[in-house]
């Protein structure tokens, strides 16, 4: 398909048949009125870009698109199946938090508040309820078996953050605020995806290469570029033959909100401890709370969600202080292991300094659990289509990477698209869309590789595998110059 340039987008627009004449191409000039297709008899609403998908990747797109100077122009719709209102009213109390909670770099943060490449302001940052979103300097991470240690801090002479916590809900809130904010997107909830196929040849119009999302209530979309940030089971991506591969872990992720004792200073710290069953994290919030991501067999994670909430404290507390085969005994008992984790926990020997703060209560109806696998897709683009966040990738949750994962996608795609948009080419072509994938692809690769053989390296307590990881862990936390390396790399920094 031959374009027709419009300089009102730069991008190409579908082909046009003159019923009494040969078919020929025009080429329009600046105009101040805004396109239209009302003189066209077609079933298909017309759009540029249509994102499916209204989570956090999908909402940042749909953000950046309206907020940058060179593709604010393009006509944006947004289609997500639950109700956005959720998040747009959203009034969160002081003493809770959603058990939904991701790890933000400075980089990912860094894009949300400043568009780094134009060098104006998106805005979304302060849309964002700062009082619920906890800053961390530090991190100490060990082996569950050895006790060997690497502990990651800036110190005092560079006290930059390591990352920041905050609930999806919130940044869900502050996404749609701004997007309101800006105005032109046009959000579509409450709604879902029916259908995915190719457009037809109107006579007038020719939308056989382009995708057409059917939504509830019969509506179809045409889109000139569609994109995937539709989750893991992506149905744009099952559109566009794109093949995703990986495995399960045989894991869950059993994540609550828990409350912790008073913490003295501002400065906070993440503390990860590798158990053969999986790692358990606790990461910090705001005042005396913490989230805990614990990944472990599908039959402890039963267990730990049938437990009472005393209970479930001292097996939380003792998976940061016991041995891992106390941990592994108590985790088959059904009850009394409060006064188990007790007893145990009075003759186990341990550093206080080196274990976070004791977990005192665990917010109600928090506890829940997910299976972790790792899966990434052959391709993030074809011919009108492109794949962001979980859609082309899942990683497991151990570096908290995932959602920034999914931002540096965004960043990269309206790069892309700005370049496109600029230069007059089609935003939906393959050609076009080629540098997105090959800056992206590699990048991720290697991030899911990298926490893929962590995870495999840290899952067994065979003697032999712990007596060289325990060296190598040791050998790392002694340089200071490669530990500084790999928190500048997991910032996001550039």
């Amino acid at each position: 398909m031959s374009p027709i340039r419009c300089l009102r987008s730069r991008t190409a627009i579908p082909r046009i048949r003159n019923s009494t004449s040969r078919p020929r191409f025009v080429a329009f000039r600046h105009s101040p009125v805004p396109r239209t297709y009302a003189t066209t008899n077609v079933p298909e609403d017309i759009y540029d870009v249509v994102i499916v998908g209204g989570g956090p990747a999908g909402l940042s797109l749909a953000t950046s698109l309206r907020s940058s100077s060179v593709a604010s122009r393009l006509r944006v719709a947004l289609i997500e199946g639950l109700d956005l209102d959720a998040g747009r009213r959203w009034k969160p109390s002081s003493d809770n938090y959603s058990n939904r909670v991701s790890s933000l770099t400075p980089g990912s943060v860094g894009f949300l508040n400043d568009w780094a490449l134009m060098r104006e302001d998106i805005g979304v940052w302060k849309h964002v309820q700062r009082n619920r979103v906890q800053a961390y300097h530090g991190m100490q991470v060990w082996d569950g078996v050895s006790g060997s240690r690497i502990e990651f801090n800036w110190g005092a002479e560079n006290p930059s953050t390591i990352a920041y916590m905050t609930e999806n809900v919130n940044l869900v809130h502050g996404l749609l605020s701004r997007l309101e904010e800006l105005g032109g997107a046009q959000p579509i909830d409450n709604t879902r995806v029916e259908g995915i196929s190719f457009g037809e040849d109107h006579g007038t119009l020719d939308l056989r290469t382009w995708p057409v999302v059917q939504i509830t209530g019969g509506r179809k979309l045409a889109a000139r570029l569609l994109v995937g940030a539709d989750g893991a089971n992506s149905p744009v991506r099952a559109f566009a033959g794109i093949e995703s591969r990986g495995w399960d872990y045989g894991r869950h992720g059993v994540v609550a909100t828990v409350e912790i004792e008073e913490i003295s200073g501002a400065e906070r710290t993440a503390y990860q401890r590798f158990l053969p069953t999986g790692p358990i994290a606790l990461l910090p919030l705001p005042g005396n709370f913490a989230t805990l991501v614990w990944s472990t067999t599908p039959e402890i994670a039963a267990q730990l969600k049938k437990l009472s909430s005393v209970d479930f404290v001292a097996m939380v507390n003792g998976a940061f202080r016991l041995s891992h085969v106390d941990i592994a005994y108590m985790a088959k008992m059904d009850a009394a292991i409060s006064e188990e984790y007790q007893w145990r926990q009075s003759v186990t020997p341990f550093e206080r300094a080196g274990v976070p703060s004791t977990i005192l209560g665990v917010q109600e109806n928090s506890i829940s659990s997910f299976p972790l696998r790792m899966r990434h897709a052959d391709s993030y683009i074809s011919e009108r289509v492109a794949l962001v966040g979980d859609a082309a990738h899942t990683i497991h949750p151990l570096a908290g990477q995932g959602l920034n994962q999914g931002i540096g996608d965004v960043q990269s795609l309206i790069k892309t698209l700005e370049t496109a948009v600029q230069t007059g080419q089609d935003i939906g072509s393959t050609l076009s869309l080629e540098p997105y994938y090959s800056g992206q692809y590699l990048k991720n690769s290697m991030m899911i590789g990298v926490v893929d053989k962590l995870h495999k390296l840290y899952g067994t307590a065979s003697p032999p595998v712990v007596a060289v990881r325990s060296l190598g862990l040791r050998a790392v936390n002694a340089m200071e110059g490669l530990k500084s390396m790999i928190m500048k790399q997991a910032a996001g920094e550039r």
